[in-house]
């Protein structure tokens, strides 16, 4: 997978022609997750697998969004103390990473984890970002390698940041109320003029619990992301993994106020909520449903070893002593982490483990296991 250096705007043409293709290869109508998948990672033409820039602070860089490790070295820094644990109780010594993004999270914890790391593997369908990675990680090469597909066995502490979002969703529109509504999966077709349009066909396909109340209702489910999970308890033989998105339980997702979904895009860190336009120009998201992902990894073996928002979490690592040391501009940018109208709330730390089960320090207060 190269990466390109085309125009944007004959890349955004080629992957629109490609995934018009596609569409005609289905008889005309694609689902959205098939949809999302091309506009993500068709090689050299997905926005995560083209060369345009995607993570940084400020706009003016280029950049469509911010993630924690690019908004301060702590996040990483407070990470690697539940990483380093888990390492030290699971007697591995290798991180595995999905989703390395521009590498800064791989190099704040390999910076703070020393010998404890013996090899640091990223696992990433990007090229153009693994070029990225390469060279900023240049100074821990020794220790690093990266995959494209997984081993039989993985051994050690996996860690996922905003790696779930990421992963094609299917639609589900129910139209009418719960009393004879009807539902939908909801796809993409060529509409006259050459543009993707939304249509929807009759499905068989349910949400995981009953949706109430009159009003029409759009929502996602996760097959992908709960294959991910499946897999991951079938290759971990030896150690525990530590997924950090936004989300929530299965509750709070499927409410009835929350009838028009959760797919966003991000461009220019502006967000919106049409993903057929600029296709491969933007990010596509969806928030995660924490009670799959935990329901899928116990049921295919793994150990659920806790669930909490990311400020209990990275506080139970010790974050609020490291912030005490920054200076007041950077502890301002740091508490973002942490602030509940920021990423404190909004965001979850989901951890598994394989063989016996243990509680992990960022669980220790305020875990939510319970509302899964």
């Amino acid at each position: 997978m190269r990466a390109v250096t085309q125009r944007p705007d004959s890349l955004t043409t080629a992957l629109h022609q490609h995934i018009t293709q596609a569409i005609a290869a289905e008889g005309g109508w694609l689902g959205f997750d098939r949809f999302m998948a091309l506009a993500l990672y068709t090689p050299g033409l997905g926005y995560y697998a083209n060369d345009s820039t995607k993570f940084g602070a400020m706009p003016e860089s280029g950049s469509d969004f911010v993630t924690a490790p690019e908004l301060t070295p702590l996040f990483g820094q407070t990470l690697a103390v539940q990483v380093g644990e888990a390492l030290e109780r699971t007697g591995t010594h290798e991180v595995w990473e999905f989703g390395a993004g521009s590498g800064a999270l791989a190099l704040q914890l390999l910076d703070a984890l020393g010998d404890q790391v013996q090899r640091y593997t990223i696992v990433d369908l990007s090229g153009s970002l693994r070029a990225r990675q390469q060279a900023k990680l240049v100074a821990h090469a020794p220790k690093l390698r990266w995959v494209d597909a997984l081993p039989e066995h993985i051994e050690g502490a996996v860690v996922g940041n905003e790696v779930l979002d990421a992963m094609p969703v299917q639609l589900l529109a129910r139209h009418g109320g719960q009393q004879g509504g009807v539902w939908h999966e909801r796809g993409v077709v060529v509409a006259e003029d050459g543009c993707f349009a939304w249509a929807d066909r009759p499905t068989d396909l349910r949400p995981p619990i009953a949706i109430e109340g009159p009003q029409d209702y759009l929502t996602e489910i996760h097959a992908q992301g709960e294959g991910f999970m499946r897999m991951l308890a079938d290759r971990l033989t030896r150690g525990a993994a530590f997924l950090l998105d936004y989300g929530f339980g299965e509750d709070e997702y499927y409410h009835p106020q929350r009838h028009m979904g959760t797919v966003m895009c991000h461009q220019g860190h502006l967000a919106d909520g049409d993903p057929l336009v600029e296709v491969g120009r933007k990010d596509i998201t969806a928030h995660v449903n924490f009670t799959a992902m935990a329901l899928a990894a116990q049921e295919s073996g793994l150990n659920v070893l806790g669930y909490t928002t990311q400020a209990h979490f990275l506080i139970n690592c010790g974050l609020l002593p490291k912030m005490e040391q920054l200076p007041q501009s950077q502890r301002a940018t740091a508490a973002k982490l942490i602030m509940e109208h920021e990423m404190g709330e909004l965001f979850k730390v989901l951890a598994v483990g394989a063989g016996e089960a243990w509680e992990p320090l960022g669980f220790s207060h305020g875990d939510r296991s319970h509302r899964l």
